[in-house]
């Protein structure tokens, strides 16, 4: 199966969602609430998940979707969901065939509610299961730096279709990686990969889509030579263990750290090389919808990706990827070697 429609609405659907995204960013509206785990969550989360969940409702009516958020919340402040809903509303691609092809608009704050709400499968290995976070990197986002929309297709557990809307990284896939915060000129990145087609990136737009452009990891012939990816956020992967880990390796590069899955688009398009997502602690499960979309476009891109024993990240068992401790990604070449170190750095503990 081709899965050319399942991908051209994904990448419609996320490109439409940056665009509430970044108009919440400009517009100050970024108040947030605070979920049971004390994440923040902000007026960009719940509005992207209604409109990507109202594009996916729209053209796969039978699909399952497991979103982030909820939005009983909202129901409790309705000067709150009024103010998303409004932020919504304004959210249009300019292109009128892409946005009709997403259903248009969402009709009224009900409906909206509801799409927020139809996010609430269990996941699990059986049918077509969308994995959605509106807003990756929330932490990111607020300050200007990066953060992604995340979006990708199950199929009986296995991923299939994955798309990244990265709106503060460089168009130019060339462009070393960075830290930089801010979006503006020349910034705002489309990766998606089906399984089997390869990766690709492409400009976000406000409208159609853009011309799309193949990725490929780098190869990485001297390992003391890689650069590392890690999370901004100690208490998300283990920096002890990532600077240990790069000693025994050699590699004397500061290690570049950002938030969300645009670690993932840039290490598959060869800007940097390596991601390790180190647990920090035992009890700690990853949820699906942080890894879906960027485990299948590095793998596609020419990358391994495995958690930190070496095993493939198994999506099939429901909203968390409880079989799974740690993520390691890296190009096919050296993906052993990195491994190889790893285990040594987390057993020795």
């Amino acid at each position: 199966m081709s899965y050319s429609q399942e991908l051209d609405i994904a990448l419609l659907a996320v490109q439409r969602a940056t665009l509430l995204t970044q108009n919440v960013f400009h517009n100050n509206a970024k108040g947030t609430l605070s979920k049971d785990d004390r994440s923040p969550v902000t007026i960009g989360d719940f509005g992207a998940q209604a409109l990507i969940i109202s594009a996916l409702r729209h053209n796969f009516p039978n699909d399952e979707i497991v979103g982030e958020e909820e939005a009983s919340s909202l129901r409790d402040n309705p000067s709150l969901a009024e103010q998303i809903f409004a932020l919504v509303k304004e959210s249009k691609l300019d292109d009128s065939s892409a946005e009709s092809q997403l259903g248009g608009p969402i009709k009224d704050l009900d409906a909206m509610l509801a799409a927020i709400d139809a996010g609430n499968s269990g996941g699990g290995s059986k049918g077509r299961i969308w994995a959605l976070d509106p807003v990756d990197g929330t932490k990111g986002f607020l300050r200007g730096g990066q953060y992604a929309v995340c979006l990708a297709l199950m199929v009986d557990g296995d991923v299939k279709v994955g798309v990244l809307g990265c709106p503060n990284l460089p168009v130019d896939d060339a462009a070393p990686i960075s830290a930089d915060v801010g979006g503006g000129e020349g910034k705002g990145v489309l990766f998606s990969a089906v399984q089997g087609q390869g990766a690709t990136s492409r400009p976000l737009t406000k409208g159609a889509l853009a011309s799309a452009k193949t990725i490929m990891m780098k190869e990485v012939g001297d390992i003391t030579q890689a650069t590392f990816c890690e999370s901004v956020e100690a208490a998300h992967s283990s920096h002890g263990d990532q600077a240990e880990i790069a000693k025994r390796l050699g590699i004397t590069k500061e290690s570049v750290r950002m938030d969300s899955q645009a670690k993932y688009g840039s290490i598959a398009r060869g800007a940097g090389d390596l991601y390790l997502r180190l647990p920090v602690r035992k009890d700690y499960e990853e949820k699906i919808w942080d890894h879906a979309a960027g485990d299948l476009i590095v793998r596609e891109a020419g990358g391994e990706v495995t958690d930190a024993e070496g095993k493939r990240l198994d999506f099939s068992i429901g909203r968390t990827l409880k079989a799974n401790k740690g993520v390691v990604a890296a190009p096919r070449g050296v993906h052993g070697k990195v491994l190889e170190v790893v285990k040594e750095v987390l057993g020795s503990k």
